[in-house]
């Protein structure tokens, strides 16, 4: 008789630190993590592997934790012929990368949960998403795709080794069609603006179809291409999906802070969890819009999203948590997060509820669709033309205000989806960064505190000069070494932090971090792998052995494109041009791979963006009002690679000769350098404004 599992259910998942696998450990199913144990029980039990990776925020996670995983047949067949391994995917990126991969490369479809069958190896041999306990939802039941895998491993081994070899296979070709074809700078990204502006969306804003996701670095890159070749196109599809994004239900009109996607084209109805990682970079790039355009509006959704980090997602320690679960029950969708028309009436007072029901655009585009009572809110009319006919026409702004603070109290009185409150470097690098830029465009010092307590915490617990920071604190340790992602983002949001606070213990980690992925990062081509082989401290077990290169936005940004931006600014902040030296031999490679990836290449074009671009140092100098309209106007113009002081700032920030030889003024004034070159000294703001916004003085 094979040998079975040993353990009792459950109770290899109990203890662990992920909130993913604990919701998992009551499930009739004998789950393993993620590790060497599984993989040797397998081999001494001649059996297949299934791999389930998913996360606390995945709502297909939890539809299938809660219907296949608690089917009583589906646990007895799995117990019987399969070892079952649950990872999550916050926890373990690396493996969530890896099988994404060979699953993609034999189905052609990917996302969460992913479901593999693997060898001992670690080799896929099938594989998919969500499967429903029995036939539905148009897919396969999870009770026959067990009974069908267990016959075809008994019965026909040479179909597994066949699937398996065709997935290593299509893996080869996939790398060997990236090589080659390298394209200049300069033609990636020309190439690239192309493939972005050709997916725009003219009525909607934003970029491709639904299911539309935001694409922060798309924006940017758009910003970026509007100021340097003057280009207006730009600037309107920019502002347009900054403000479509914004008004649409993607946005959280009532507890602020953006939910994961849009289920439809017109932003209307979200995919509801709240990740930390997406609201990062979209307060970051509505930073930017907020600089560019001067909108109000921008303001607000800055606000709205940091006040929402803050409440649900702040560590009273310092850091702030991963995600938001999209559901607050088993079977919810939504319920948390929408409204029905009886239950805004018993919140709002009658006016004010006509005002919101057409402000909100309640009973429209916004219903469920598996629920049309049940609607979310979305902007779809301006405040003034909903108030039209109501006591309050003239002054609809404070009674917005009040609407939403009503919505905002009952809202808090219902069962709130969970929160995922793991500290994970990347997330907080990428919060550290944007609370920074965030807090001085608002000219709100709590804000850059919020990020600085961060950044503490992880120089504290989770930072080693020698081995850089671990991916997430738990503890008060710092626990998994040697992952490129965590390296690349908390450099970027540390050197954000050290402008805003012109401080030098911010720069000198940053630039380390830096060092260490330049020295211990690199793989082929001189490409930087995800995982460090002197650092990495995980087991390196099934698909690990096989490299990984994160060079395609996902949409986040890719490691290899944002360690690129981060050379590029820490070499405009010390002025070293070795620093871009190292970006410009990295975008080589990046481009010959990426070259065909349009719009999820956008991250590696905005680095050549920058490569170009020189980067601007303005120092304001001086006390009293003056001298802070000029500070505020430095502070609220966008500039791409812009720093900003309040007084000169100490090494190893480093200043143009010209700037760092000028005498100290007796007036308040502002000392501003484009590259080495640096224009007279302004000391009124509306001068200083026009200056930034022209650009570099001809020479």
């Amino acid at each position: 008789m094979a040998e079975g599992p040993v353990a009792a259910k459950g109770n290899r998942l109990a203890a662990s630190s992920s909130t993913y696998l604990r919701s998992a450990a009551e499930q009739p199913i004998d789950w393993f993590p993620w590790g060497p144990e599984p993989f040797e029980l397998a081999r001494r039990t001649g059996r297949p592997i299934l791999l389930d990776v998913g996360a606390s925020w995945c709502h297909w996670c939890h539809v299938m934790d809660e219907g296949t995983y608690a089917d009583a047949e589906v646990a007895h067949l799995l117990g019987q012929s399969f070892v079952a391994v649950k990872v999550d995917r916050d926890e373990n990126p690396e493996v969530d990368r890896r099988y994404q991969r060979q699953v993609g490369a034999l189905t052609g479809e990917g996302g969460w949960p992913l479901t593999a069958f693997l060898t001992s190896q670690g080799e896929v041999f099938l594989g998919g998403t969500y499967f429903p306990p029995t036939d539905g939802h148009g897919r396969p039941g999870f009770r026959r795709v067990l009974q069908e895998v267990a016959r075809l491993w008994k019965e026909e081994p040479e179909r597994i080794r066949e699937n398996a070899q065709a997935v290593q296979a299509a893996l080869e070709r996939m790398r060997s069609a990236r090589t080659g074809g390298s394209r200049e700078a300069h033609a990636l990204l020309a190439a690239v603006l192309a493939d972005v502006h050709s997916s725009y969306d003219p009525a909607h804003g934003g970029f491709g179809t639904a299911p539309k996701f935001p694409h922060p670095t798309a924006v940017s890159l758009l910003l970026w291409d509007a100021r340097a070749h003057r280009r207006a196109l730009s600037d309107e599809r920019a502002r347009e999906t900054l403000v479509r994004m914004a008004d649409g239900g993607m946005y959280d009109q009532v507890g602020g802070g953006f939910h994961r996607y849009s289920v439809d084209e017109g932003w209307h109805v979200p995919h509801f969890e709240k990740m930390g990682a997406d609201n990062a970079a979209l307060l970051a790039v509505y930073t930017e819009g907020a600089q560019r355009f001067g909108d109000p509006r921008f303001d607000d959704v800055i606000r709205g999203t940091v006040g929402w980090v803050r409440a649900v997602l702040g560590d009273p320690a310092g850091g702030f948590g991963s995600s938001q679960d999209a559901d607050n029950a088993p079977g919810d969708d939504g319920g948390y997060f929408t409204w029905t028309r009886a239950e805004l009436k018993q919140v709002l007072p009658a006016e004010e509820y006509r005002f919101a029901s057409r402000f909100f655009g309640v009973g429209t585009d916004g219903r469920m669709p598996h629920d049309p009572d049940r609607n979310v809110l979305f902007r779809m009319l301006p405040p003034r033309e909903a108030a039209e006919g109501l006591p309050f026409a003239g002054r609809p702004a404070p009674v917005l205000a009040h609407v939403v603070e009503q919505l905002q109290a009952a809202r808090g009185r219902r069962p709130a989806p969970a929160v995922d409150r793991a500290l994970y470097a990347d997330i907080n690098g990428g919060f550290i960064g944007a609370f920074a830029r965030a807090g001085l465009v608002l000219d709100d010092p709590t804000i850059v505190a919020d990020a600085q307590r961060a950044a503490d915490r992880f120089l504290s617990q989770a930072y080693s000069e020698e081995t850089g920071v671990a991916h997430r604190i738990e503890g008060g340790e710092g626990v998994g070494r040697g992952h490129l992602e965590d390296q690349v983002a908390l450099a970027a949001g540390l050197l954000e932090l050290a402008v805003a606070r012109s401080d030098p213990r911010y720069l000198g980690p940053a630039t380390r971090l830096l060092s260490l992925v330049d020295r211990e990062y690199r793989g082929e081509d001189g490409l930087l792998r995800d995982l460090s082989p002197r650092f990495y401290d995980g087991p390196s077990v099934g698909g690990l052995s096989e490299p990984s290169y994160p060079l395609e936005d996902s949409p986040h940004l890719s490691a290899n494109s944002g360690a690129a931006l981060a050379f590029l600014r820490l070499s405009g902040l010390v002025h070293d041009e070795s620093w871009r030296d190292k970006a410009a031999a990295l975008l080589a490679p990046i481009g010959s791979r990426v070259a065909q990836s349009g719009l999820f290449a956008s991250g590696a074009a905005l680095a050549a963006g920058w490569l170009a671009t020189e980067p601007v140092t303005v120092v304001v100098e001086g006390s009293g009002p003056a001298a802070h309209s000029l500070l505020r106007v430095a502070r609220t113009t966008w500039v791409p690679l812009c720093a900003v002081f309040a007084e000169r700032p100490p090494p190893p920030f480093s200043l143009p000769d010209e700037a760092a030889a000028s005498s100290t003024p007796a007036t308040a004034r502002a000392l501003v350098c484009f590259g080495d070159r640096c224009a007279p000294p302004v000391t009124d703001a509306a001068s200083l404004r026009a200056l930034l916004v022209r650009g570099a003085p001809t020479p």
